[in-house]
């Protein structure tokens, strides 16, 4: 009689699922792939089938150019896999067309997160707690220390500098998928309903939300206005961009960055970040520890991010837990 969970394993590039030959968000090309959602480190092109949400794929073939072999899942719908493993994909709370994954077979219930926070975000589907067997978890956050405020003080403390300095614009770094969607909303919400400027690299994500249904208001590149244009602006760009050339073309622009790497002050100053914005699209300490005690599992893997925190925090509550050891997921610029 096979050994309980022995159908799914942790391989280096990825999770195995070894009766349907299928992968989740594997770190290279493979016949058949279920991905979580579109960041670089979780989905790639390449796959003979890639099975995710519709605007998951959407974002991948923005991204990749992947579009052969597409096939989408609509959240809640489950799928039936070769080898009697069903797959359903359910809200993660990350960013646009994210979900979690859960995997059932011989009577066993698996949930991959991939990426999920349990903040409110008006771009997307809240994550939804599932109860299963094996809960396998990021850590991107997985230290004490990482307790992220809330959305409404970091984005005030945005809308002040700009009151503030009327003749200078506030030059916001922003990961170009999901981080600067959510803050432009997040702006919207809290009553910024002036023209938001784009950086060019920004616009055809930007709007791809757009054609799924998420508001973002007025959005003007920077490339069709003058300097004196954008004063008084919040103008929004690629992290790598915040001290380039390109930032030349604005007003005196206060530097600032939306990340929740933001907490610590080492990587502010190494980005010369003039205004650090704590805003996570990744849950923290607390959230990541409330979440296994609300999905409740006989066990949590863990997997990318800071493993040995979280195992430790497992053990000390006597959860039996594992570190996986994946490879190829990266600290993005979240």
């Amino acid at each position: 009689m096979p050994a309980d969970f022995s159908w799914i394993r942790a391989e280096p590039h990825g999770i195995h699922l070894a009766p349907a030959d299928c992968w989740i968000d594997p770190a290279r090309p493979v016949g058949r792939a279920l991905v979580t959602h579109g960041h670089g480190d979780h989905a790639r092109g390449g796959h003979g089938e890639t099975i995710a949400t519709p605007a998951t794929l959407a974002i991948m073939e923005l991204r990749y150019q992947t579009r052969e072999g597409a096939a989408p899942v609509e959240y809640g719908q489950t799928i039936r896999l070769p080898g009697g493993v069903a797959a359903t994909f359910i809200p993660a709370g990350h960013v646009l067309g994210s979900a979690q994954i859960l995997l059932e077979h011989a009577g066993e219930r698996v949930i991959v997160t991939g990426d999920y926070k349990r903040r409110a975000d008006p771009t997307c589907p809240p994550f939804e707690v599932t109860p299963c067997d094996v809960f396998i978890t990021e850590a991107t956050f997985g230290l004490p220390v990482f307790c992220h405020p809330p959305v409404a003080q970091e984005v005030a403390k945005l809308t002040k500098a700009l009151s503030d300095h009327p003749d200078r614009c506030v030059l916001v770094g922003a990961y170009a998928l999901g981080k600067a969607q959510r803050l432009i909303a997040e702006l919207r919400a809290a009553g910024h309903h002036a023209p938001i400027y784009l950086h060019g690299a920004m616009e055809r994500m930007c709007r791809l939300y757009e054609d799924f249904g998420v508001g973002l208001g007025e959005l003007r590149l920077v490339a069709d206005h003058s300097k004196d244009d954008l004063r008084s602006t919040i103008v929004v760009c690629p992290p790598g961009a915040l001290n380039d050339r390109w930032s030349r073309r604005l007003p005196d622009p206060i530097t600032a960055m939306a990340s929740g790497w933001m907490r610590v002050r080492q990587r502010a100053r190494q980005r010369n970040v003039e205004l650090p914005l704590v805003i996570s699209d990744h849950a923290d300490w607390g959230e990541l520890t409330r979440t296994i005690e609300e999905v409740n599992p006989a066990e949590t893997w863990i997997t990318h991010g800071r493993e040995e925190a979280l195992l430790r925090w497992c053990q000390l509550h006597q959860r039996r837990a594992r570190a996986l050891a994946l490879v190829g997921y990266e600290d993005e610029d979240d």
